[in-house]
């Protein structure tokens, strides 16, 4: 799977007043590898950043001026995205620029020319809940180095988040351990243990917990208006007898 890490820099916020592309940053994944086959441009929005902005990135007007304006560079930077997987930080906010410019050549909108779309913020929310979830945030929780970010750049932040994203999504692969499955390292085979062999002590629900729980189960019936899988009775492990009543 070919996936791109996107960023960009702007002028300013709204792409719908005039502010436009400076720098386009994107690192090429293959196959959760790092290829190097990456794409850089400065561009020369033709216009001054906001100071805001320019606090952020630290491009000025007089550095982007000898710079590609934004059509020079298009072609190019469709040609490299074209069918590829597109992750992006925040992607509403670098999309939006983008098809602004699209739409300036009269082309479609930027995703209409790649495979997908993956936000990694939406998914840093889900991940952490009520958490920063900025890339320099993310960068200190998963262990990404970014001590050499003092400001904003699309490659920089592009490669920041390549490592982020590969570390999001590093886990276990699946939440079921198959104990007749292979160890993936040394091949060593499981041994399928049976919990019955162990003594376990067993707490007994009291009368009026018993009957709260059957409440709750008879709401659920009727929500369903079925049986709840929680009045079943589970099938015993493989090889395993049912146990007696």
């Amino acid at each position: 799977m070919r996936q791109l890490i996107l960023d960009t820099e702007t002028t300013g916020l709204n792409p719908r007043t005039g502010d436009r592309l400076l720098e386009i940053g994107c690192v090429e994944l293959v196959n959760r590898r790092l290829t190097g086959n990456n794409l850089h441009f400065y561009i020369n929005p033709e216009r001054d950043s906001d100071p805001g902005a320019l606090a952020v990135h630290g491009l000025t007007t007089e550095f982007l001026s000898d710079k590609p304006k934004f059509a020079d560079v298009a072609e190019e930077l469709r040609e490299y995205c074209r069918g590829a997987e597109i992750i992006i930080h925040n992607a509403a906010f670098d999309l939006g620029f983008l098809d602004m410019e699209f739409s300036r050549l009269g082309w479609p909108p930027f995703m209409e020319h790649c495979s997908s779309l993956i936000d990694t913020l939406l998914r840093a929310r889900e991940m952490f809940p009520g958490k920063r979830n900025s890339l320099d945030a993310l960068c200190e929780r998963l262990g990404v180095n970014n001590a050499h970010r003092t400001l904003h750049g699309a490659l920089l932040d592009a490669e920041l988040l390549a490592d982020v994203y590969l570390a999001m999504t590093r886990g276990q692969k699946s939440l079921v351990i198959d104990a007749g499955d292979d160890d993936e390292e040394g091949g060593a085979q499981r041994e399928k243990i049976s919990l019955r062999q162990f003594e376990l002590p067993v707490v007994q629900a009291a009368a009026e917990e018993v009957a709260l729980h059957d409440g709750v189960l008879s709401e659920i019936d009727k929500g369903m208006k079925g049986t709840c899988v929680w009045r079943t009775e589970p099938a015993p492990p493989e090889g395993e007898a049912a146990p007696a009543a």
